[in-house]
C-alpha cells in the first residue's frame, strides 16, 4: 500500500534524473565496515554538515586510506573545527577530504612536522604541488582520530566538487546499509498572514502526531484561514546505529500538487548558515529541537526545490485541503504524514501580539545603535527580516535583545572605555553573558585601539566589559621536575584560562622551539619525543587572550 501510495503521488511530479555521479570510483575510506554516526547535510549548529561521520568503533588510530588515486593537494591543522585534515584532488576533478585525525602516515607526516618546525607553529596550512606526495586507491594516508572539535572518535569524510561544493558522498556510491522509515517526531503549523488563524489562534502550535502501523503518521483535523506553512521535527536511522542523523530529501503537496521540496545532496559553503533561517531558531533556541520549516521566508538556499508559493498554503473558506509532507533517505525508506485542512472563517480567540519596541530594525539597511559607553552596527542584511529589537545599555552592560533572531552576518559592538585607567583597559575584554541568570561571562573576539574596544559577534543577547587579571595556568601532567623520563613516549602539559581563555603557547627544549600539539578538549600540550638530549630544559609560555603570560620551566633527562 505504501509502495502504491508513493507512485501515485510522487511520479506525477518528480522526475528521476539519472545519477550524473561517478559509480565505484570512490572506495570506503576506512578498512572495517561503514557504520555511521552522522550524516550528509544534516542540520548543525549554524551549519550544514559537510561530510559522512564515520564510526571509528569507538577508537582511534584505525587506518584511513585514499578512497581514489590522485594527490595530496592540501593538509591543514587547527586546534579546532576538521582538527588535523588531510584532502586529495583526483584526475577527475573531484576532492576527497579526511577529518579529526590522529596523525598522517609517515611520508605525509614528516613533511607536515618539517614545516611545523620550520614555521615554528602547529596550526599550519600546505599546498604541496601535484607531484610530492602521490597516492593511489587504498593506499594508507593517515590514522583515524579525534582532534578539533570532534565529539568523539571518528572519520570525517567529504567529496567536493571543482567549485568546492560538498556533494553527498552516498551518490558515488559510498554504500550505507539503511532499512528503516525516517521518524517524525512533531509537526507545527504556522499562520503566516495577518489574517491566518489555525484553530481560532494566530501563533504557531504544534499538531498533535499519530503514528500509523505502516510508519506513516497522521495528524488530528485542523481549521485554518489565510496563508499558513507548517514545520517538521524530522530524523533518519542507519542499520547498527542509533545515533539521530539527517533525512535525504523532504516533499510536500496540496491537493495533489507539488508544493515544496528540500533535497539534501549538496550546498556551498557560503550558504551553509542559511540553516539558522531554515529551521524555527526561536524554537530551537528555547527547546534545542530543530523545526524545519516547509515554506520559504527571505532564504535563498540551493536545497530548496519547486516551491510553489514558497510553500505557503492559501486556505480559503468553505474548503477541504489535503496535505501530505513525505520524507525519505538516501536508501528510498519514507514516511508520509497527511494533514486535513477545513477552511473556516473562525473567531480569534488565542492571539499573539507583536512586541514592539523604540528599535525597528530594516534587514535590508544599516543600523547604528548608540547609548554610551556602547555603539552597535549592524551591516545591510546582517539579518533575514524586519524586526524591533530590544536595546539598552546599563553601566557596561549591553541588551541586544534575545539569541531568538538568526543572523547572516557579524555584526560590530563598540565599547568606549576612556572613563578606565591606561592599566585596566589592558585588562578588559568584551563578553556575552550565557546562563539561566546571565552572569557567566564568555569572551568575544576583542579588537583594542586607543580608549576602544570593539568585539566581533554574530549572536544577540547580553555583552558586557569583563576584567582578566589572571595568568593562565601551567603543570606538569605525565612527570616531576628533575625526573628521568627514558621511557616515555609522550611529555604532557596541562593549560587552562578560566576567564578570556589560551590565545597562544610557546614550548622550547634547551632554547629550541619543540612541536607540542594543544588539544582544547583535554586542556592538554603533547610532545612527542624526537632528538632530546640527556639533560633538558623545558620551558613553556602560555597568554591568554588579554595578554597576560605565564612560564614554566622543568627539568628532565633522558638516555
Amino acid at each position: 500500500m505504501k509502495l502504491i501510495q508513493s507512485l501515485f503521488l510522487i511520479f506525477p511530479f518528480v522526475f528521476f534524473a539519472q545519477n550524473p555521479y561517478p559509480q565505484d570510483y570512490f572506495g570506503d575510506p576506512l578498512e572495517v565496515p561503514i557504520i555511521l554516526s552522522g550524516t550528509f547535510a544534516e542540520l548543525r549548529s549554524n551549519h550544514f554538515h559537510s561530510g559522512l561521520d564515520i564510526k571509528t568503533q569507538g577508537r582511534t588510530g584505525l587506518h584511513v586510506v585514499a578512497s581514489a588515486s590522485g594527490f595530496v593537494s592540501r593538509i591543514k591543522l587547527s586546534h579546532f573545527g576538521y582538527g588535523k585534515a588531510l584532502y586529495i584532488t583526483h584526475p577527475n576533478g573531484y576532492v576527497t577530504v579526511y577529518a579529526h585525525l590522529q596523525k598522517f602516515a609517515p611520508e605525509i607526516e614528516a613533511y607536515v612536522k618539517k614545516h611545523q618546525y620550520e614555521a615554528e607553529s602547529y596550526e599550519i596550512e600546505l599546498f604541496p604541488k601535484a607531484e610530492e606526495l602521490l597516492v593511489n586507491k587504498g593506499d594508507l594516508v593517515a590514522y583515524s582520530g579525534n582532534t578539533g572539535g570532534s565529539g568523539g572518535p571518528h572519520l570525517h569524510f567529504e567529496i567536493r566538487n571543482k567549485a568546492e561544493h560538498p556533494i553527498n558522498p552516498m551518490l558515488f556510491g559510498i554504500d550505507i546499509k539503511d532499512s528503516s522509515y525516517p521518524l517524525i517526531r512533531s509537526i507545527f503549523a504556522y499562520p503566516l498572514s495577518n489574517d491566518a488563524i489555525i484553530n481560532k489562534s494566530n501563533k504557531k502550535q504544534e499538531l498533535k502526531l499519530i503514528p500509523l502501523k505502516n510508519g506513516d503518521y497522521a495528524v488530528e483535523n485542523i481549521e485554518a484561514i489565510g496563508d499558513i506553512g507548517f514545520g517538521i521535527e524530522t530524523i533518519d536511522r542507519q542499520d547498527f546505529s542509533t545515533n539521530s542523523n539527517g533525512v535525504y530529501n523532504i516533499q510536500t503537496v496540496f491537493n495533489g500538487n507539488r508544493n515544496f521540496e528540500i533535497d539534501f545532496s549538496t550546498f556551498s559553503f557560503d550558504e551553509t548558515r542559511n540553516l539558522n533561517q531554515l529551521i524555527d531558531y526561536e524554537h530551537y533556541i528555547s527547546n534545542r529541537d530543530r523545526i524545519q520549516k516547509l515554506f520559504i521566508q527571505n532564504n535563498a538556499l540551493s536545497l530548496y526545490k519547486d516551491a510553489e508559493n514558497n510553500g505557503f498554503l492559501t486556505i480559503k473558506d468553505s474548503t477541504y485541503s489535503v496535505y501530505k509532507i513525505r520524507v525519505s533517505d538516501y536508501k528510498s525508506n519514507e514516511a508520509w504524514v497527511t494533514i486535513n485542512i477545513k477552511g473556516t472563517k473562525q473567531a480569534l480567540l488565542n492571539k499573539d501580539s507583536v512586541k514592539t519596541t523604540p528599535y525597528f530594525i530594516k534587514a535590508a539597511q544599516n543600523t547604528s545603535l548608540k547609548k554610551s559607553p556602547v555603539s552597535v552596527n549592524f551591516k545591510p542584511n546582517t539579518f533575514y527580516n524586519d524586526f524591533y529589537l530590544n536595546f539598552d545599555v546599563k553601566n557596561d552592560t549591553l541588551t541586544l535583545h534575545e539569541n531568538i533572531i538568526p543572523t547572516k552576518k557579524n555584526f560590530s559592538i563598540n565599547y568606549d572605555v576612556s572613563h578606565y585607567n591606561a592599566t585596566d583597559q589592558e585588562k578588559l575584554y568584551i563578553a556575552r553573558l550565557i546562563g539561566d541568570k546571565k552572569n557567566i561571562p564568555v569572551y568575544t573576539s576583542t579588537k583594542r585601539e586607543t580608549n576602544k574596544l570593539t568585539g566581533i559577534s554574530k549572536v544577540l543577547g547580553t555583552y558586557t566589559l569583563a576584567t582578566d587579571t589572571v595568568a593562565p595556568t601551567i603543570r606538569a601532567s605525565n612527570f616531576k621536575n628533575n625526573q628521568w623520563i627514558s621511557d616515555y613516549r609522550f611529555l604532557k602539559i596541562k593549560i587552562d584560562d578560566d576567564a578570556s581563555g589560551i590565545k597562544s603557547y610557546r614550548a622550547t627544549i634547551n632554547n629550541k622551539w619543540i612541536l607540542m600539539e594543544y588539544d582544547y578538549k583535554t586542556k592538554l600540550l603533547t610532545f612527542d619525543f624526537v632528538n632530546t638530549e640527556t639533560k633538558n630544559n623545558l620551558k613553556v609560555i602560555v597568554t591568554d587572550n588579554v595578554g597576560n603570560s605565564s612560564t614554566f620551566e622543568a627539568i628532565f633527562y633522558r638516555k
